[in-house]
């Protein structure tokens, strides 16, 4: 009984981690580039990859390929896009036309 909590308990984590980092990831790849240069963060490139990169970290926490500990730090760069970077650039928006309905 303990063995199949502590399991849930790690899945759950893992399940949480994952879709905070790819959340972050595709939100990060929809604004425009000028945002990011324009507010003074790095490249969205670079955010990308870093985005990327725990993404990967996550679901390999997923698949228990790596410990609970890495999993958790897996989520460092969502977390520091979520509170730092996405605030600062989301007054420009997405990079696309918003569809205002019909013109009469």
């Amino acid at each position: 009984m303990l063995d199949f909590f502590r399991w849930a308990v790690v899945h759950l984590i893992a399940l949480v981690v994952i879709v905070v980092a790819v959340i972050a990831l595709l939100d990060a790849a929809r604004r425009p580039e000028r945002a990011f240069s324009s507010e003074g963060k790095l490249t969205k490139n670079r955010w990308l990859l870093i985005l990327g990169a725990g993404a990967l970290f996550a679901l390999l926490g997923l698949l228990q390929l790596i410990g609970v500990v890495l999993n958790i730090v897996a989520i460092a760069p969502a977390v520091i896009y979520w509170v730092d970077v996405r605030p600062a650039i989301k007054p420009y928006g997405t990079g696309r036309p918003r569809n205002q309905g019909p013109q009469w």
